[in-house]
């Protein structure tokens, strides 16, 4: 083997050149590397859902009565749920002493457990007695100087029904018949109840009229008002000196009822605008609905019992998520998969057998805790809906220098 030939300068310096810029050019591209592989935000984890479909509820036929108009609602859907028979509007008769109560309120607001002004008869009172029991309406016995004060006013309207003493206080309340009608036209466009038709305070006349689904509404109102809902709810009332008054809602009590107003015209029929409540489960739920133009009381009152009946049927309580129920799954691809789980156990009421529906949503997620919020829940069934929080079923980590190091393909 021939002899090495010893390295010129030149060659020497190139190779330190070389050693010098191939060491510098490591050690920047280690540089460059290391913060670029260890401080580089994760790729998000993948997500995948999997709600589970829930299972239409079977209810039953809602039992109408035949005749007259009905409809179906309840507190907290809005509108009505269900309705049959006439959708033009109907003699509401005693049901009209609802309005006339809810537009004194609302010009002499009243709280629970306070009398309020005192009203004193006059002449003119008296004289109503005698005129609406000649047309065959509910009265109750007046006499000139006798006091009564707003709340016994109220009583007298809705738990006796008394049409002279409902025309008494509307008069009271506002000096004469156009104001409390003005009034009262007001309230009812004011509420958007704008097909009802008032023409006196007390419904005897049969041009007061209004369709069911309005009704519905009415009663929503009324129940929302804390004089009304317990006044509606009174079995008797004692009203000195006409003594111990019962109320002509003799459903009261029957079958969760608790309200609201009868209604009687010899020559259109019996009405009732009613509410009950009941428990499905873990909820209340407060039924309000209407029957107008039944033959008689007994037979609406029969009738309605068996409609509230197939009423609280048709809801239904479901459980929507059970608690730590997955719905999601978070995939790193550095490490094992981690589950979104439900927060908390839900249940939604469901109505007349509407599906339920679920949307999950989740968070764009690199790292997290077990018990993290990282999304919602969303189940809706018709009107109804629930939310439930998302959170980490266990700890989501970062997954360590050496993994970054050794896998800077999963990183960019």
């Amino acid at each position: 083997m021939p002899p090495s030939r010893p390295l010129t300068r030149r060659q020497v310096y190139l190779r330190r050149r070389i050693a010098v810029f191939g060491g510098l050019g490591l050690l920047l591209a280690t540089l460059t590397y290391l913060p670029l592989t260890l401080l580089a935000p994760l790729k998000p984890a993948l997500v995948t859902v999997s709600a589970p479909i829930e299972e239409t509820p079977e209810v039953p036929a809602l039992a109408f009565p035949a005749y007259g108009a009905s409809a179906i609602g309840a507190v907290g859907y809005p509108g009505v749920l269900a309705r049959s028979g006439a959708t033009t509007p109907l003699p509401m008769a005693s049901i009209t002493k609802v309005i006339t109560s809810l537009v004194v309120l609302d010009a002499h607001p009243l709280a629970v457990g306070e009398p309020g002004p005192t009203a004193t008869m006059t002449a003119a009172d008296a004289a109503l007695y005698g005129s609406y029991l000649a047309q065959n309406g509910t009265v109750a016995t007046v006499r000139a100087g006798m006091a009564f004060t707003e709340r016994q006013l109220l009583e007298l309207t809705l738990i006796k029904s008394a049409n002279n003493y409902t025309t008494s206080m509307a008069l009271w309340a506002f000096g004469s018949q156009d104001a409390f009608l003005a009034a009262a036209r007001a309230w009812l466009s004011e509420n958007g109840l704008d097909q009802i038709v008032i023409n006196e305070p007390t419904g005897i006349d049969r041009s007061n009229v209004a369709p069911v689904d309005q009704l519905v509404e009415l009663g929503r109102i009324a129940l929302a008002h804390p004089v009304i809902a317990e006044i509606v709810a009174t079995p008797a009332t004692d009203v000195p000196p006409l003594g111990v008054l019962p109320n002509t809602n003799e459903l009261l009590g029957l079958g969760g009822v608790d309200g609201i107003k009868t209604g009687t015209l010899d020559d259109f029929g019996a009405n009732l605008l009613f509410s009950a409540d009941y428990s499905v489960g873990e909820s209340t739920v407060t039924v309000i609905g209407v029957v107008l133009g039944g033959p008689d009381h007994d037979v609406i009152d029969r009738d309605i019992l068996a409609l509230l009946s197939s009423t609280v049927a048709n809801f239904t309580e479901v459980e929507v998520a059970a608690d730590a129920e997955a719905f999601a799954t978070f995939d790193p691809i550095w490490a094992d998969s981690v589950a979104a789980i439900a927060a908390e156990r839900a249940t939604l009421l469901t109505w007349g057998g509407a599906p339920v529906t679920v949307e999950v949503v989740t968070e764009v997620l690199r790292t997290g805790t077990a018990g993290a919020d990282v999304g919602d829940l969303v189940f809706t069934s018709g009107p109804a809906t629930v939310r439930v929080d998302l959170e980490l079923s266990a700890d989501l980590d970062d997954p360590g220098p050496w993994w970054r190091l050794t896998n800077p393909v999963a990183l960019f």
